[in-house]
Order: structure tokens, then C-alpha cells, then sequence
């Protein structure tokens, strides 16, 4: 267990979870709760031997990084995984439900199993060209086991993608209703939401010029600035997008109930590779132990290089 400040948070938690799923524990001494559920997440630290890591952040003392997660009532804690939030829960658990929580997500204590997770046949049949057969794929294991929760972010996910707006949120609609809604939900909702608008919205067919003309007239005309954003994450524009909500996080960080904020990092979470399985491709190194460098790595690791400098420009902006 590792106590962590804004000073060491980019080390401690940010780059820690790219190798292994860190939890972090929001506390405060004052907190009766947290003195109780303190002691488990210690226990199953040492129980579950490196497989996840623990972090503790005072949220009375670190008050920033507290409010950078939405933390409301504590304890909360969150676990984050390739550096960003993926999941959560808030209050004093009991040790049974921790573990349950805990073995959603972090690798089995051989590295993880070889068996192919329905997200990988559906993306190899992706790769083959076949869209319909792959969201039967994941549309199976969802009625198989509908509490199967990476299985329904996979085909929520390829809904919106491949423009199933209407299917997609019914399918949705059940991870929304979890207390807490887990990031990676909030994200395709955040998307979705962004598309319906844009569907209806007449400047859905605006040009960048056109936006920029009108937001030259005012700086702070911020509704039109979203809608910039949003006909931007409908076009795929990710990065400008976020360039987009990050001046209005900027000169008004509350505006619409923070929804400039929720956009950004819904889209930091939609842009974030899946956690890569703990085999020899995956770790970029042949039967033998030579190190790979492959263009798929490559490219990986520009697109976290990307994300961290988007998630240190919001830290900024929200400070």
C-alpha cells in the first residue's frame, strides 16, 4: 500500500497501471467506513500477490485529485487500468464483494488464461470483414451471461461504430443503472449522446470555419463551442474535439454541470487501447526472449504517448 499526492500520482498510478491494475482507495481519517473497509484492501493486497496494486489518497489533502475523479462520499475507490479509470465502487464492502469486484478485472495468478475472449473472435471476425457476425458474437455471450460487462462495452461499442444508434442504447441501458456507472460505460454514453445531438442539431453539416466564425464573435459563446466538439467526436475527430472542450474547460470548468469535462474524458477513455492478454506477442518479445517491435506496438505506443499529453493538459486545466 502506497500513500500518493498529486506529486507522485503521475508515477504511482498513472504509469504503475500500464503494467498492473492499480486500485485506488479515497479515504480520509475522519471517515468511519473507511477505517473498516481499509484493512480488507490491505489483506487481498497480500493475498492477490502483485496481481493489482493498492493506492490510498486522503481526499481532505488532496483535494484535486479528488475532485479530477468525481469523488462525492467516501470511501470510493477506483481502479485504474492503462492509465485511465475503469471501474469503481463507493462504501464499506464487504471482503466477499471486493473479491468478486477485484476478479472482474485483474489477471489470473498465472498471467491469464489462452482461451480466447469473445472480444477477440469478434475482433478477428471484424478483421475478416464480417461486422453482423461479430456483434452476434458478442450479442451471444450477452445472453449467455448479460452480467457479462466486457462483453456488452465490446458490442455497445461496435453498435455505435458501425451506426446501430437505436440498438445501441437499449444495450446500453443496463450498465447505466450500476451504482457506480462504471467509466467506460459513461464514455459510450457520452459518445452516443454526442450522435443523437448531432443527428438533430442543424449545425450537424457546419463546417470548422463556420464554427470558428461564430465562436470569433464570442470567446465565451460556449454552447456553440460544444456543439463544435460534438460535431467534431461525430466525425472522428477525437483530438480536436478535446482541443475544442479544453477551452471551455478552461475559462469555465462548471459550465453545464461539467459536461465539457465528462466529454473529454469519455473520449480519453474511448481512445484508450484494450489492456494487452500477458503472452509472448503481447509483451513484444519472441519464445526465445528476443524483444519485439512490431508496427502494431508502434503504434500503441504513440496513441498512449498521445493520451497521457491530453491527460496532463485537463490535470492543468483543472488545477
Amino acid at each position: 500500500m502506497i500513500d500518493v499526492t498529486i506529486q507522485n500520482f503521475e508515477n504511482e498510478v498513472i504509469a504503475a497501471s500500464m503494467q498492473t491494475p492499480v486500485l485506488v482507495d479515497f479515504w480520509a481519517p475522519w471517515c468511519g467506513p473507511c477505517k473498516v473497509i481499509g484493512p480488507i484492501l490491505e489483506k487481498l493486497e497480500t493475498e492477490y500477490a502483485g496481481r493489482f496494486k493498492l493506492v490510498k489518497i486522503d481526499s481532505d489533502q488532496e483535494q484535486q485529485l479528488a475532485q479530477a475523479f468525481g469523488i462525492r462520499s467516501i470511501p470510493t475507490c477506483i481502479l485504474v487500468m492503462n492509465g485511465q479509470p475503469v471501474d469503481g465502487f463507493t462504501g464499506a464492502q464487504v471482503e466477499s464483494k471486493v473479491r468478486e469486484f477485484l476478479d472482474k478485472h485483474v489477471p489470473e495468478g498465472d498471467g491469464l488464461g489462452l482461451m480466447p475472449s469473445e472480444a477477440e473472435e469478434a475482433q478477428a471476425l471484424l478483421e475478416s470483414g464480417d461486422t453482423d457476425a461479430a456483434l452476434m458474437k458478442l450479442q451471444e455471450a450477452l445472453a449467455v451471461n448479460p452480467a457479462n460487462d466486457d462483453a456488452r462495452y465490446d458490442y455497445v461499442k461496435l453498435l455505435i461504430a458501425s451506426g446501430y444508434l437505436e440498438e445501441a442504447g437499449p444495450a446500453l441501458q443496463p450498465a447505466l443503472v450500476q451504482i457506480p456507472v462504471q467509466i467506460r460505460f459513461d464514455a459510450l454514453s457520452q459518445w452516443l449522446n454526442a450522435l443523437h445531438f448531432v443527428a438533430h442539431d442543424a449545425r450537424r453539416d457546419w463546417s470548422v470555419g463556420q464554427f470558428d466564425a461564430k465562436i470569433a464573435e464570442n470567446k465565451r459563446d460556449f454552447e456553440t463551442r460544444f456543439a463544435k466538439s460534438r460535431v467534431l467526436m461525430s466525425r472522428g475527430e477525437w483530438t480536436e474535439a478535446m482541443d475544442e472542450l479544453l477551452e471551455i474547460i478552461m475559462r469555465d470548468r462548471k459550465w453545464e454541470d461539467e459536461a465539457p469535462r465528462k466529454a473529454y474524458v469519455a473520449i480519453l477513455e474511448l481512445l484508450t487501447p484494450p489492456k494487452p492478454k500477458a503472452d509472448a506477442a503481447a509483451t513484444g518479445k519472441s519464445a526465445g526472449g528476443i524483444e519485439l517491435m512490431g508496427q502494431a506496438a508502434m503504434q500503441q505506443d504513440e496513441t498512449t504517448t498521445l493520451l497521457n499529453s491530453y491527460r496532463r493538459k485537463l490535470s492543468m486545466a483543472l488545477n
